[in-house]
């Protein structure tokens, strides 16, 4: 994990960046989540949830392929933040990343927001 700058991880093809919005944590993947770099991903959801902010917004707007193998992070913390009595919300899915979802029928397990602004005001 990159140190480097506070908030963020980078491994060539995934940069993930944290910040705290209200009650709510916002993670932003950028690039490609897949078996190589979803725990890029997966360490900062944990962390979060570890600090006691349970509502994760996961911020795809940035987010251009996502394998199996990230689908099965998003669902793991996704129980983690519900056991916890939040959640996990889905925003700004590109159609490429909104796919998997739907072949998989994960997006019904999931609040998919259109943009992370209307994210942002669900909460």
């Amino acid at each position: 994990m990159d140190r480097g700058t506070v908030g963020s991880a980078n491994r060539g093809r995934l940069l993930v960046e944290v910040r705290q919005e209200g009650a709510s944590a916002v993670v932003t993947p950028a690039g490609e989540l897949d078996h190589h770099t979803a725990d890029l991903l997966r360490e900062p959801l944990d962390e979060c949830l570890t600090n006691g902010l349970s509502r994760l917004i996961v911020d795809c707007s940035r987010l251009e392929f996502c394998d199996s193998t990230g689908l099965n992070v998003l669902l793991g913390a996704r129980l983690k933040a519900e056991a916890a009595g939040g959640g996990v919300h889905l925003a700004g899915m590109l159609p490429v990343v909104a796919r998997v979802f739907e072949i998989t029928g994960a997006e019904a397990v999931f609040t998919v927001h259109e943009s992370l602004e209307s994210a942002l005001a669900a909460e």
